[in-house]
């Protein structure tokens, strides 16, 4: 792993991508300090009470936790990504439902494009919507707060400069995520939401370390035991992310002219976990709404039952991750048309006959290996609920304990790490060059 890293710098073309990507990355880090306009100042957003215990303690915290600290912080890229999150997870449920969205996504690279552009389009809808939200959001405190928290007395003028600012953050963030996947080392969405998901992790981490040199005798025990279970979960995400199923595949032979095609065998690699970490997003989505309404209504009773420690959010939660990992995987995974494309190539399975049964077939393996990987996935979203339920967690530092954040960094950083190595292996023909018979090769130069 160490010699995949040195030789990113020995390739120009690499090394360029990466350097692009850390750029961008730096922007999206530095623009959202920069606060919306009609703010009083950073100081009288952080001290304001009522605002601060929603966001870092309160319902808000997972969202702030998503877009990098930047809510709690009133920063112009307070939406962050979301928006064109939820846009794309809408476009993906209507590209598997709607026979429009079918047939662009049927098209190839033209239909690609159209179902993009439509969803930059959905993107700006929802961030409009939001935004509104948000500026009534941000709004209700100036009646406690008076000019401490917002220095502008017009409503109106205040709506309009908070949603054209935040508006415009999201596409801009938007248009850095498309930046890093054509020009980068790709994934931008996902390496921006990664960044913001990992922003909080020094100030986080080292917290847990300074109370453990503060008080050795009560915290530090306590604190490698977390430390410990930080690494374990993390290699049993690895593990669920990367687990494969494979499935063996044999190809006819096919004699044309005085060649023969065909006859090898191979595999399909069925994941385990095809949905990935969508499912908890979509549930997460649904698991929000309640506990707004109920702390926007004031419902006390609501606000409990779904509150983020509740039993019955819990069970909830787990539930619909399992009911959306197998909604997600059957959108992902078409066993129809692999059998088709398979028994359109001369390969079949091993005992199965081509076509209709080869399609029963692959799906019947795929609902077994679902079941588990829903029920792990599951298990991992709630580890934040039981790491608070220790006792002397924060709740920011349990998030850290599993939940989205951990599979979106573990996957996104495998994911990385994949296309670094295939672009290596694209251009290091070293490994193959020093086994051949050719002579007067010369080695390659970077």
């Amino acid at each position: 792993m160490i010699s995949k890293i040195a030789n990113i710098f020995k390739v120009k073309d690499l090394r360029k991508k990466v350097f692009f990507t850390l750029a961008l990355l730096i922007v999206y880090r530095l623009g959202g300090q920069v606060m919306i306009p009609g703010f009083a100042s950073w100081e009288s957003v952080s001290q304001f009470t009522q605002f601060s215990s929603e966001v870092k303690g309160g319902i808000l915290s997972l969202y702030d936790q998503f877009v990098g600290g930047f809510l709690s912080q009133a920063s112009i890229f307070t939406l962050g990504i979301m928006p064109y999150i939820s846009a794309s997870i809408v476009i993906q449920l209507m590209t598997a439902v709607v026979p429009y969205f079918q047939r662009l996504k049927k098209e190839g690279a033209d239909g690609n494009k159209k179902i993009i552009q439509l969803t930059r389009y959905g993107t700006v809808l929802i961030a409009l919507f939001q935004s509104v939200g948000l500026a009534a959001y941000f709004w209700s405190f100036k009646e406690n707060s008076g000019d401490a928290f917002i220095v502008l007395d017009s409503m109106a003028l205040f709506y309009f400069v908070t949603m054209l600012t935040l508006v415009t953050g999201t596409i801009f963030v938007m248009w850095l995520g498309e930046q890093i996947t054509d020009y980068g080392i790709g994934n931008g969405i996902s390496l921006i939401i990664t960044v913001g998901i990992l922003a909080a992790a020094p100030a986080t981490f080292g917290g847990l370390f300074k109370s453990m040199y503060d008080d050795p005798e009560g915290r530090m025990l306590f604190g490698l035991v977390l430390i410990f279970l930080l690494i374990v979960i993390t290699m049993f995400v690895v593990l669920i992310t990367s687990a494969q199923r494979k499935i063996p595949v044999q190809f006819a032979k096919r004699v044309v002219g005085r060649k023969v095609y065909g006859g090898q065998a191979s595999f399909i690699p069925l994941k385990i976990l095809t949905a990935g970490v969508m499912p908890i997003i979509f549930a997460q989505a649904l698991m929000f709404l309640p506990g707004l309404i109920a702390q926007l209504s004031g419902w006390t009773f609501l606000q409990n039952i779904f509150a983020a420690t509740h039993p019955v959010y819990t069970i909830c939660f787990a539930l619909l991750i399992i009911v959306f990992t197998y909604f997600y995987t059957a959108i992902a995974f078409n066993p129809v048309d692999v059998a088709d494309n398979m028994k359109k190539q001369g390969g079949f399975i091993p005992g199965v006959r081509p076509g209709k049964p080869t399609a029963e077939f692959l799906d019947n393996i795929l609902t077994r290996v679902t079941l588990p990987a829903s029920i792990a996935l599951a298990f991992i979203a709630i580890i934040p609920t039981l790491v608070n339920q220790l006792g002397g967690v924060e709740i920011m530092l349990s998030y850290f304990f599993g939940g989205t954040s951990i599979i979106i960094a573990v996957g996104v950083a495998l994911d990385t790490m994949q296309q670094i190595e295939g672009q290596l292996v694209s251009r290091h023909y070293d490994s193959f060059l020093k086994t051949g018979k050719i002579k007067g090769r010369s080695r390659n130069r970077y």
